[in-house]
């Protein structure tokens, strides 16, 4: 079920409406600004801003607007109020649902993810109800492709010696996951060891997956794809099993 804001997530995009791909420029613009305003707009001294600005360039978001996004950042060009938001509830089967959010009107934004919980079977909750179930860490996602023809036991022990506190094998690829303060060493470090990486971001990792009844599962997938529909959402995550 977490496939909404990760393998999928640029595929997805690539494929929503002009309308919809406008709006999701716009968070991509607003978490460059808010990394930029926060600690400087030189990508190479700016973790953050670095993540924001790969992000950005995966999903195609022109070079002109990556800049102008730093340049309200650091206050070279008139920028708009953003919070940074996080939402918490339950979904459809008792799912947890984390939504991430940077906005420039607070009243809107909270509107807008209650009903969008209340129409679709889910319940937004209080502050820290869910939060505690995640953590914030480094993702690292190589394709399957990437790995034809690698030894598979070869391949793991060179993530781990990358640095990666867990690996994951899925049929789309591996996700390596590796602590928040390590992440873009342990990006570069795979790199160098011959990986192509498909995604690298910062993200809310379940430390407990649950199991969602079958006859649940497509309105909690209903539920999540709504809430990633909204302009003033940046990511949702949850800790339902696949």
């Amino acid at each position: 079920m977490a496939r909404h804001s990760h393998w999928h997530k640029i595929k997805r995009f690539k494929d929503i409406a002009d309308a919809k791909r406008a709006a999701k420029f716009t968070q991509y613009a607003r978490a460059i600004t808010m990394a930029a305003r926060k600690k400087g707009g030189d990508p190479a001294m700016n973790f953050k801003l670095r993540v924001e600005i790969d992000m950005a360039r995966a999903v195609n978001m022109p070079k002109d607007n990556i800049d102008r996004a730093v340049k309200r950042g650091t206050g070279e060009l008139e920028a708009e109020a953003i919070e940074e938001l996080l939402y918490e509830g339950y979904g459809p089967g008792g799912a947890a649902v984390l939504v991430e959010s940077l906005t420039d009107n607070r009243a809107r934004t909270a509107g807008n993810v209650k009903h969008l919980f209340g129409a679709n079977g889910g319940n937004l909750g209080a502050t820290n109800s869910v939060a505690w179930m995640f953590t914030y860490k480094g993702v690292i996602r190589i394709p399957a492709a990437a790995l034809e023809g690698r030894d598979t036991d070869e391949a793991e022990m060179k993530l781990i010696e990358a640095g990666a506190e867990d690996i994951k094998q899925e049929p789309e690829g591996w996700t390596v996951i590796a602590s928040f303060g390590d992440f873009q060493n342990v990006k570069e470090r795979i790199e160098r060891s011959g990986f192509a990486v498909e995604s690298a971001e910062l993200e809310y990792i379940a430390k407990d997956e649950i199991a969602i009844p079958e006859e649940q599962k497509e309105a909690l997938s209903e539920l999540l794809e709504a809430l990633e529909d909204d302009e003033d959402v940046k990511a949702v995550y949850t800790n339902a099993a696949p």
